[in-house]
């Protein structure tokens, strides 16, 4: 019952559980009584997405040493208590339960949800 890290409007996987998004913005032209039947989320949670401006970094980092720096910004933001609280509650959810928090990025190693992933193994989260 772990948490899957994917990408929204991906199709689901079969043991997926509650596909979370964790963006900025819903999808665009997307009617959201469709949101979950197309794949994208469930639950929408912009606590863990980048604030607008760490998006727009994240979108110009060219280099391993931008993206780090989006990275150390990201991680700051996630430890302010709202979105600090749901990572442990999701964290503590993955042992009951399957979940999957995803965003639309196609390269996870160049999307915030690699650090999700890597905070919510912190945090003492299975995941897949």
């Amino acid at each position: 019952m772990p948490i899957h890290i994917v990408r929204l409007g991906s199709p689901r996987l079969p043991d997926e559980g509650l596909r979370i998004g964790t963006v900025r913005r819903p999808p665009r032209g997307v009617p959201k009584a469709e949101f979950a039947s197309r794949d994208f989320y469930d639950v929408w949670q912009p606590l863990l997405s980048p604030s607008a401006e760490l998006v727009a970094q994240a979108k110009t980092a060219e280099d391993e040493k931008a993206w780090e720096a989006f990275r150390r910004k990201f991680k700051a933001e996630m430890n302010h208590p709202a979105p600090s609280q749901l990572l442990d509650l999701l964290a503590a959810l993955s042992h009951q339960t399957s979940l999957a928090v995803g965003c639309y990025c196609e390269e996870e190693a160049h999307c915030h949800r690699s650090v999700l992933r890597e905070l919510l193994k912190a945090r003492g989260a299975k995941i897949v």
